[in-house]
C-alpha cells in the first residue's frame, strides 16, 4: 500500500499531539509526513527530527512549490482554518481541516464550493463520530433494543480552568467552537443531519475562563418527528458521570468514554396494564399508587480505544480510500458545515462582549 504524502500545518496540541502522534504509530498504514509548517523555529527543528525525511517550512505558501503532496492537514489556529484551507484548495491541494471548519455557515459552503471548483477533496476532522464511545452505543440504539428514541442527553463537562488562546473570541475560541463540534456532531447525527433541525433553546455563559469566550453552553436541538437532543458543555461540573444518555420507549443506555450500560425491556415480557379511570385501591379498599416490578435486562460493555486512536485511524482510513479509490466519505464537509450552522445560530442567539 502506497502511503499518502502528507504535510501538516501546525505543530501544536492538535497538529503534533493528535495527527502527528497517530502518524508515528504502527496503526498508521495510510500516511507519511513529508512536510511540516510551523512558525516556531524550535518546533520546526523538532518536527524534522520526529518525522524522518520531513522538511519544515515557516510559511504554508512554501508548500505550493511542491508537486508531491497528496494531502495537507490544516491544524493551524482556529481563526486561520477558513482562509488557509481556501488558499490550499484554490491551489488544487486536498485538505483535512481541523474543527471548527469555519466561523460561519457561509465560510463552510465557500470551502465546499472552492474544493469542487478546483477538483480537490475537503475533509473535516470530526473523527469523534468514529469514536467507540459513540459508534458502539449508537449501533445498539439503532438496533431498536431500547425502542423508539425520545431524548438524547449529551454532556461534555468537567471542572477546570483555561487561559490559552482558545478562550478568546478573536481566535475563534470558546467551548462551542472548540469542543462543541463533537457533541453537536453527535446530536446532528442522531437526528440524521435533518435539514429541518433547529436550535430550540441555547444559552452561553462564562464561568472559569480567563478569556472572553464562553465555557458554559446549553443547546437543545429538535427536528420534526425526531428525539429531543439536550447538549451541555460546561467547565463547572465537578460531578459529571456520563457523556451520553439515550432514552427510548423500552429502556435507557448510558455511556462514558470507557463503556456503556443499558437497561431495557423485551416486548411481551411486561403485558400492558389496562387503563383504569377509577381511583386505585388495595384489597382493603385503601388508596394505592400504580406500582409493579418490571421485567428488565441489563448489559454493559467496555470499549477498546478512543477518539484519538480508533477514531483517528478510521478517519484517515476514510480519507485514504477517498483519495486512492474515490470511495465516498462517511463524514462529509456538508455534515461539518451543518455543525457550524448550529454553532453560528447559538452565538447569534447569545452574543457575548468581545474584550480581547
Amino acid at each position: 500500500m502506497e502511503k499518502l504524502r502528507i504535510a501538516i500545518i501546525g505543530q501544536g496540541r492538535s497538529g503534533r499531539n493528535i495527527h502527528g502522534a497517530f502518524f508515528k504509530t504502527e496503526e498508521n498504514i495510510y500516511c507519511q509526513v513529508v512536510a511540516v509548517v510551523e512558525l516556531d523555529p524550535e518546533r520546526r527543528k523538532r518536527a524534522e527530527e520526529e518525522y524522518p525525511g520531513c522538511v519544515a517550512y515557516e510559511d504554508y505558501r512554501e508548500l505550493f512549490a511542491r508537486d508531491d503532496l497528496d494531502l495537507v492537514v490544516n491544524a493551524s489556529f482556529s481563526h486561520y482554518h477558513y482562509p488557509i484551507t481556501k488558499d490550499l484548495l484554490a491551489h488544487g491541494l486536498n485538505v483535512v481541516v481541523e474543527k471548527p471548519m469555519g466561523r460561519t455557515y457561509f465560510e463552510c459552503c465557500d470551502l465546499i464550493k472552492t474544493a469542487k471548483d478546483h477538483g480537490a477533496t475537503l475533509a473535516v476532522f470530526q473523527q469523534s463520530l468514529f469514536a467507540p464511545y459513540y459508534a458502539v452505543p449508537k449501533a445498539v440504539v439503532d438496533s431498536g433494543k431500547i425502542g423508539r428514541l425520545k431524548q438524547v442527553t449529551i454532556r461534555f463537562n468537567g471542572f477546570s480552568r483555561r487561559w490559552d488562546w482558545q478562550t478568546m473570541q478573536s481566535y475563534l475560541g470558546g467551548s462551542v467552537y472548540n469542543t462543541g463540534p463533537h457533541p453537536i456532531g453527535f446530536g446532528l447525527d442522531i437526528l440524521g443531519f435533518d435539514p429541518e433541525t433547529r436550535v430550540a433553546f441555547s444559552k452561553l455563559d462564562l464561568g472559569l475562563t480567563s478569556g472572553d469566550a464562553e465555557d458554559y453552553a446549553k443547546i437543545i436541538l429538535t427536528a420534526p418527528g425526531k428525539p429531543v437532543v439536550d447538549i451541555e458543555i460546561s467547565s463547572m461540573d465537578a460531578y459529571s458521570n456520563f457523556n451520553l444518555k439515550f432514552q427510548g420507549t423500552l429502556g435507557t443506555l448510558q455511556t462514558t468514554t470507557k463503556g456503556y450500560t443499558v437497561k431495557y425491556m423485551i416486548p411481551g415480557e411486561n403485558p400492558e396494564q389496562p387503563l383504569r379511570s377509577q381511583p386505585l385501591k388495595n384489597e382493603m379498599g385503601l388508596p394505592i399508587y400504580c406500582g409493579e416490578t418490571l421485567v428488565t435486562h441489563e448489559e454493559s460493555q467496555e470499549y477498546e480505544g478512543s477518539a484519538f486512536d480508533v477514531g483517528t485511524r478510521k478517519f484517515y482510513e476514510m480519507v485514504y480510500h477517498k483519495l486512492r479509490n474515490d470511495v465516498p466519505m462517511a463524514i462529509t464537509p456538508e455534515m461539518a458545515a451543518q455543525v457550524i450552522n448550529v454553532i453560528e445560530t447559538v452565538h447569534g442567539q447569545n452574543p457575548l462582549p468581545v474584550k480581547f
